[in-house]
């Protein structure tokens, strides 16, 4: 027999750690190759830790609610054949109840950010929490039991200040405030029929992220309206057609996302990622996509999107959006962003500023196509679809006169779009 390590692999694209959400396994357990192991959440996407092996399972070295730096063993699988190299150990000397060995004290003070976050929401001393994790690691299930208990652990008592003279009824004591509480966050008490909402490992991640990209980026915004009209007749004439002919819909989204690539093509600038000393312009246009689903909002990613045709576009956002939706976006299917288009028009909205999706240098938000009466050349009225275009960029890679030229390109290339112009093939 032979003993194998499980490690946090990698799941995505300047992912540098994971936390265990829930095992799937325990100790003992026989699993195949490729089976799941535990549900992993990162911030950028939920994903399964598939196994490296076929065996049982002898030890789950982390906890659910640990955070798992990348390449750090998660489990420990025992597997047939090879020549296993097993140690024997002599017992360790026999300790007293109150010495705890220095690797031991070093495992309590790592706390996961999942729990430091926890304690500091709920005031809890993590000086004084006992913890259930290996070598006495604090998990959020401790936390949990102490929040569920409504006793909170007192604070432990200092040697050094309990030496010094007690302090007379004429001098009350103070009790000094513990330095996690410094930033104390404090919230609206719950009231008779408000509903309890737990926050789901993705709507975490989604929430770090967003807080990250506000703080770490300097945003500036600006926005274009377009016509589109002749677009609007273009694909009206065709879309009956279409989806008889290939089984999916021809959207308005697959033209806009068809105009970005272009653009970005021709401003190169604006396919780029902030990484500290440098700037990095990517190669490969590939277009991050916002899928949203009840509770949470995925961005996929439309590779090579410079590459495909309208269809070929309209495709891939049809099967990306299948795959959110039935729950099978997989890590992969998320790598490799390197500018968002967010079609926030399907929700029936005129101009918003969008959040960028860090490490992208900006993101563009196509708003709702809205029928309204416009000055023609000769001072005309006539009715045309308009829609805003609202651009947020990374203010330290981008100014405003090569993002004003970027975003005046799309605007020429939808305006120009039409059944005489161009082929979705």
């Amino acid at each position: 027999m032979a003993i194998e390590q499980i490690t946090m692999p990698q799941l995505g694209e300047s992912v540098t750690e994971g936390t265990i959400e829930k095992w799937l396994v325990k100790p003992g357990d026989e699993v195949k190759k490729y089976d799941t192991l535990a549900e992993v959440q990162t911030d950028k996407v939920t994903a399964e830790l598939p196994s490296s092996f076929a065996g049982k399972i002898i030890e789950l070295i982390a906890n659910e609610g640990d955070t798992i730096a990348v390449g750090k063993v998660v489990c420990k699988v025992e597997i047939e054949g090879g020549a296993a190299e097993e140690k024997t150990e002599a017992p360790a000397p026999a300790e007293t109840k109150n010495e705890e060995s220095a690797s031991d004290q070093s495992m309590k003070k790592r706390y996961s950010p999942a729990v430091v976050r926890m304690a500091s929401e709920h005031d809890i001393d993590l000086n004084m929490v006992e913890g259930s994790g290996t070598s006495g690691r604090i998990t959020r299930k401790d936390l949990q039991k102490i929040i569920d208990s409504g006793e909170m652990p007192a604070t432990k008592p200092n040697p050094e200040i309990e030496a010094k003279p007690v302090a007379t009824p004429e001098q009350p004591k103070v009790q000094a405030e513990p330095a996690h509480v410094k930033e104390e966050k404090t919230y609206e008490p719950t009231a008779t029929g408000d509903i309890e909402i737990p926050v789901s490992g993705v709507r975490r991640a989604i929430a770090k992220n967003m807080v990250n990209s506000t703080q770490e980026i300097p945003h500036a915004w600006l926005m274009m309206e377009a016509d589109v009209t002749n677009l609007v007749n273009y694909r009206d004439s065709i879309k009956g057609d279409f989806k008889k002919r290939e089984g999916y819909n021809i959207t308005y989204f697959a033209f806009f996302v068809k105009a970005v690539s272009q653009a970005l093509k021709e401003f190169p600038m604006m396919n780029s990622q902030w990484q500290g000393d440098k700037i990095i312009q990517k190669k490969d246009i590939n277009l991050s996509i916002a899928v949203a689903t009840e509770d949470a909002l995925f961005v996929p990613v439309i590779k090579n999107a410079d590459d495909k045709s309208v269809k070929g576009i309209a495709k891939e956002i049809q099967e990306l959006a299948s795959k959110v939706r039935a729950g099978k976006l997989k890590s992969d299917d998320m790598k490799g962003g390197t500018f968002t288009v967010n079609n926030t028009g399907a929700f029936g909205s005129v101009q918003s500023m969008g959040i960028i999706n860090h490490p992208q240098a900006a993101i563009l938000q196509i708003e709702s196509i809205v029928k309204r009466p416009v000055i023609m050349e000769g001072g005309m009225f006539a009715a045309r679809d308009m829609v805003n275009l609202c651009l947020s960029i990374d203010h330290r890679i981008l100014d405003g006169l090569v993002s004003g030229k970027f975003l005046s390109r799309v605007k020429e290339l939808l305006e120009g779009y039409s059944k005489d112009t161009m082929s979705i093939y």
